[in-house]
């Protein structure tokens, strides 16, 4: 599978900008873990960009059916198995009868869904709402606010280190950097 094959497929199916802007910040966080790990850079960069592509369309019982819904327009498309494999596992805990990740790829996807929507909330509380102000310390002073940004799983993103051996202080520069190279397509 290429960007542009899944590109048109998230487009076909996410309507909502902020929604699809979550899917790039995602996209561009597994990039630089793939990096990291001296993986495939196109592949993991695909499972960010489609991990919640079915979010508009299961949103109504997202507990039921929420990852389903896309791993079946993969399977359409013969898509790698460990594509649908970690995009599946990263709704571990949340979709019943979901797998737990096995591989980085999954932990990865598993692990940095949670802190770019952190690093969003902490980049729109910063006076200019720019991803340029917005350094690790700033999110580490955030993380230890557990009624800022209350959704986020901060138990799920500290799975970094054990799952991935990445300590968190640098999961959050990696993905914080990720972010800032970006920062013109999600508007911050």
């Amino acid at each position: 599978m290429k960007r542009d094959q899944a590109l048109e497929l998230l487009h076909k199916h996410m309507k909502n900008e902020n929604l699809r802007r979550h899917c790039y910040a995602v996209e561009a966080v597994m990039g630089s873990l793939a990096k990291r790990f001296a993986d495939d850079e196109e592949k993991w960069r695909i499972v960010g960009l489609l991990h919640d592509a079915d979010y508009e369309e299961t949103k109504d019982d997202p507990k039921n059916k929420h990852t389903k819904e896309v791993i079946k327009w993969l399977e359409k498309i013969d898509a790698e198995s460990d594509i649908k494999e970690a995009i599946i596992s990263h709704a571990w805990g949340y979709v019943e009868g979901v797998p737990e990740p096995r591989e980085k790829m999954g932990w990865a996807l598993y692990c940095c869904d949670e802190l770019t929507g952190l690093i969003v909330a902490v980049t729109l509380v910063k006076p200019d709402k720019k991803l340029a102000s917005v350094t690790t310390d700033s999110v580490l002073k955030k993380w230890n606010s557990p009624s800022f940004a209350a959704g986020v799983d901060r138990k799920q993103i500290e799975k970094c280190t054990p799952r991935l051996g990445i300590p968190l202080r640098e999961f959050i520069e990696i993905a914080l950097s990720a972010l800032q190279g970006i920062s013109e397509e999600l508007g911050l």
